[in-house]
This record gives structure tokens, C-alpha cells and sequence, in this order.
């Protein structure tokens, strides 16, 4: 479910950029939802997308004035498949109590239905005066191509840079930054060492668990849930053959959910393995591969097995295999 936006609209409300979809939800109001990317194009590269500003306003321009409290929190970091999203989510000290007061809470513990209106609310107007968020949305294919590279970039590494990113980002639009929450990616005070090193002048806080701690980490965890969970159940396969061929029943895409496992076993074709939604970098993908795609042998190798992936390429009469999905 989507959500972009809290009330019914009006005649003259219009939409918030290009890149905006109008969706309904349960309660039969409809809302925009702007994630920085068309939901109707394939997900390939990692992009950044940051919320109106709260001081966009010309009458409302006090950022100097009023510091600002920005919460860091990541959806998708286990999953075999999707994009990883980081989030952010900033709002003035002197709003932060009446944020806290919406109700925001770890997104794991809320309802998809709950996470949608929480993420409306922050983009109505009234919220929007004093607060704002930002995603980095990284590509399953930049996350694979990342962590099997020959100069390892490792997911801590990834997660890291997409944070620190963000808060620069926040930074160079204006936001004038005080303290900054994070939940924790690897020992958190080491973590913390390494961006209060990066951010003197901002009193940077890294706990584990910061989602149930700290309510702005709790806003960022729902703009990272809405996001991640949006582009899965509108995903668009790279390879637009398979558009229509191939199964989205792929759950939440962790390994231990029972129907990613069936997509993964269901959907692995022995010649081209996965769809670039795969992550695979994943052990779990790179078991799935071993034990059910034609095993690849280089042309300088010694003792080729005659039953090699060559075999898939040559039609006799005889061959009754049905046609890869790939084609």
C-alpha cells in the first residue's frame, strides 16, 4: 500500500513533482506518493530523494534559529532481493515532542497499513512547516556488484556511505543540523567515533535497537519500510521479458521467509540463473545456483565435463525442453 499524503483531495491540489503516483488507501482517501523514482521503470541504479524542505517557504525561513534533530534508519539489509533503503527523517527541536506525539514506532512492530499513514503524515502540510526526510535507495544490482567486486566493498561499508551521504546531503540544502540519531550498523561506538570524526560540530548519538529509542530514528525507519516495500510490489524487472512471465511472489526476501525461498527455488533458470533483483553477492543465492544452474566451465580449463552449460545452446530433434524464460 502507498501513501503520500493524509487527507482527501481537493480540486486544487496538485501533484507534488512528476515523479508522484496517486494511490488509494484502506480508509477511501486518496494520496500522492513521490519516492524520486516511477514506479512504471526498472529499479537499476541507486538514487537519492529528499522531501520539500520545512524552510522551502519563504515566511517560514527560522532553520538559522531553531536547530534541527535528524534520525538515520535503514529497511532491507538482510534481504537476497530488492534495494537496501537508508532514510532520514529531521524535524525542528522545538517541533521534535509534537512529532514524537504522532505516534512513530520501530516499522518492524507496525502494520503496513500503520507505516502508510504515519508516512502520509509526513507530507501534509502542517508536519511538512517543520520537518522533512530524504532515502538513498541502492539497486540490488549495485549491491551485488559492490560486495563481488575484486576490491571488496563490504555492506557495513555500503551502509556507512549511504549515512553519511544523507546527512551531508541534509547539510548542503540548508538544514541546520544539531544532533543526529543512528541506528547502529556494526559495534555502535566505533560507529559513532567515525561520524562525530565527520560531523564535529553536530552531537551524533549511535545505539543499537535507536528505532524503539528515539522517535525521529522511528520516522526514518517507516520512510525506509514504505519505500523498500513499494518498489517490490511494483517491481519492474530490467529484463522486460520476464514482465510478465515470471512470478512477484517472492515475500519479503529474506532467506528465512518460507516464500522467498519457493520464488528462489521456483524461479532460478539453469543458464541464466536470476533477474537482476537478485542480490548475488548472497550465500543463499550462490548455494541455489551450485545446486540447480548448469555448472560454467572457461574454455581453458583442462577436464571439461561434456555435460556443460555449451549443451544448452545446441538443438537436436530429439530435444523436447520447454523455452527459457529469458527468451
Amino acid at each position: 500500500m502507498l501513501a503520500g499524503a493524509s487527507r482527501p483531495l481537493d480540486e486544487d491540489d496538485v501533484m507534488p513533482s512528476k515523479r508522484a503516483k496517486l494511490s488509494t488507501v484502506s480508509d477511501g482517501m486518496q494520496m500522492y506518493l513521490d519516492l524520486g523514482l516511477p514506479m512504471d521503470e526498472a529499479l537499476t541504479k541507486s538514487y537519492t530523494f529528499f522531501s520539500p524542505l520545512p524552510f522551502a517557504n519563504p515566511d517560514n525561513n527560522d532553520n538559522e534559529s531553531d536547530g534541527f534533530v535528524l534520525g538515520v534508519d535503514e529497511a532491507g539489509r538482510g534481504p537476497v532481493l530488492g534495494p537496501m533503503v537508508y532514510a532520514t527523517c529531521f524535524c525542528r527541536e522545538s517541533y521534535y515532542s509534537q512529532l514524537s506525539s504522532i505516534g512513530f514506532a520501530d516499522s518492524k512492530q507496525l502494520t503496513e497499513a500503520q507505516r502508510d499513514q504515519l508516512f502520509a503524515k509526513l507530507q501534509t502540510t502542517s508536519v511538512q512547516q517543520h520537518a522533512g526526510w530524504s532515502i538513498r535507495c541502492i539497486s540490488p544490482q549495485d549491491i551485488s556488484h559492490c560486495m563481488l567486486r575484486r576490491t571488496k566493498y563490504s555492506l557495513n561499508a555500503l551502509a556507512h556511505d549511504a549515512t553519511i551521504q544523507l546527512i551531508r546531503d541534509a547539510l548542503d540544502r540548508g538544514v541546520h543540523i544539531t544532533k543526529v540519531y543512528v541506528d547502529t550498523v556494526g559495534p555502535p561506538l566505533s560507529y559513532q567515533k567515525k561520524l562525530q570524526e565527520l560531523f564535529p560540530k553536530i552531537e551524533i548519538t549511535v545505539a543499537k535497537k535507536a528505532d524503539s529509542l528515539y522517535p525521529i530514528v522511528s520516522a526514518a525507519s517507516i520512510c525506509a519500510k514504505v519505500t523498500r516495500d513499494a518498489h517490490l510490489s511494483n517491481w519492474v524487472f530490467a529484463e522486460q521479458w520476464l514482465q510478465n512471465k515470471m512470478s512477484k511472489e517472492y515475500g519479503s526476501g529474506y532467506p528465512g521467509d518460507p516464500k522467498t525461498v519457493k520464488w528462489l527455488k521456483d524461479s532460478v533458470d539453469q543458464v541464466f540463473g536470476y533477474p537482476g533483483i537478485i542480490r548475488f553477492s548472497w550465500s543463499t543465492c550462490v548455494k541455489l545456483l551450485d545446486e540447480r544452474a548448469v555448472k560454467v566451465v572457461w574454455a581453458d580449463d583442462e577436464h571439461a565435463p561434456k555435460n556443460t552449460v555449451g549443451k544448452y545452446f545446441v538443438r537436436n530433434g530429439a530435444d523436447t525442453r520447454p523455452r527459457s524464460k529469458f527468451f
